[in-house]
């Protein structure tokens, strides 16, 4: 069954961030997304102007209009703006078993407070003992702690004391720490892990922390172990920013809508081919003549990757065999899991996963007519490897 994602958040008018990144990303993702606004904003890319709070009522009326009819497998809080509102979703979770990601949201992207001063110790009493993993950034863990954080050691001193106030994880986030690389922590009651990659150079970062809690609620509402859901969400978050569309005069949106098939399955998915080619120049220029965009070009190796409107790639590649020989790729979230089974089952590998130096990981075998079949997993460097055009 679909996994059932209730997301309880405000509304952005600009579709960035709140209720309808939340939706964007669980659709992306495979789950079914159901909501409770609990507050109207105006906002978009150059900051929030107004905020219309919904009744404390009518967002625990949501909440239980969802979970009493069509259940619910994990929730999402975001947004919620006053202490009534913390009260009412508390009250209305009050005995739900599910894994609950709460995502403080206490200052919009470009400045503007989201969350009245006094509601803070109200969710701090209320909702972070329901939270199975809080997700702040640094600037919400000094507030929720009233400590400095100025770099990552202080961030997991921060992280360990916000778990004293009963959340069963917290995933301290780091992209407000100075540097070129970029990593969240992942602090439990037995320990830490780090998530780390270079940071991203975009103006379209709106809606990162909410993307990134929804797709964290979603992978623990499809069963996913906690590690393994942050770091699929951490990835369709970078996904999601590499694809941003370039809309608006400030922080701009990211392109959930250009998601394809990179992060939201698990088991074999077709996602690219790559055929020989007599005369590389010609090859690539028939391709494009098709309609498929080039990502890759490199003449000198004669190898070129292009990619069609759904997001599968489709590389050739001169030297590597006869016209019609043909290497099929089929990506897997759990690479090394798959191959393993594989093998129990009585298939022979030419090679066994290992990390290759275009970043890809990768295991061979060959089918009965003697096809190369590349079993893989690339990530974000399938679309977006370091030497994109």
């Amino acid at each position: 069954m679909v996994a059932r994602i209730l997301c309880i958040a405000g509304s952005d008018s600009g579709g960035g961030a709140g209720i309808q990144a939340d939706i964007k990303t669980i659709t992306a993702l495979g789950g079914f997304a159901m909501t409770a606004v609990t507050a109207i904003t105006v906002q978009n890319t150059l900051g929030v102007s107004a905020v219309h709070p919904v009744p404390p009522e009518i967002v625990a009326g949501q909440i239980r209009a969802c979970i009493d009819d069509i259940g619910v497998d994990a929730i999402k809080i975001g947004m919620l703006g006053n202490e009534a509102v913390i009260n009412a979703v508390a009250d209305a979770l009050a005995g739900v078993q599910v894994p609950i990601v709460l995502d403080p949201v206490m200052i919009a992207k470009g400045g503007a407070p989201l969350i009245e001063e006094e509601a803070v110790w109200a969710l701090m009493q209320r909702l972070l003992p329901l939270a199975t993993v809080i997700t702040p950034n640094a600037p919400e863990l000094e507030a929720l702690t009233e400590t400095e954080v100025g770099d990552a050691a202080d961030m997991l001193l921060a992280a360990q004391e916000l778990l004293n106030a009963g959340p069963r994880a917290v995933l301290a986030k780091g992209g407000h720490l100075d540097g070129d690389d970029l990593t969240d922590w992942l602090v439990t009651r037995q320990g830490h892990q780090a998530f780390g990659n270079k940071r991203i150079s975009s103006a379209s970062t709106h809606g990162t922390g909410c993307t990134l809690a929804a797709a964290l609620a979603c992978g623990l509402g499809q069963g996913l172990a906690l590690a393994d859901a942050v770091a699929r969400a951490r990835q369709f978050v970078r996904l999601a920013m590499l694809s941003a569309p370039g809309l608006g005069q400030g922080h701009g949106p990211m392109g959930h809508q250009a998601l394809f098939n990179d992060v939201t399955a698990p088991g074999p998915i077709l996602n690219q081919i790559t055929l020989p080619s007599r005369d590389y120049a010609t090859s690539v220029k028939f391709y494009k003549e098709l309609g498929l965009k080039p990502i890759v070009d490199s003449p000198a190796d004669a190898y070129g990757r292009l990619v069609a409107g759904n997001g599968v790639t489709l590389s050739v590649h001169g030297g590597i065999g006869s016209a019609g020989a043909a290497t099929i790729y089929l990506e897997s979230l759990d690479l090394d899991g798959w191959v393993a089974r594989l093998q129990a089952a009585g298939l022979v590998f030419d090679q066994l996963p290992r990390d290759e130096d275009w970043r890809w990981r990768e295991a061979r075998l060959r089918d009965p007519d003697g096809n190369i079949v590349c079993l893989y997993c690339a990530g974000e460097d399938r679309r977006f490897p370091p030497w994109r055009l």
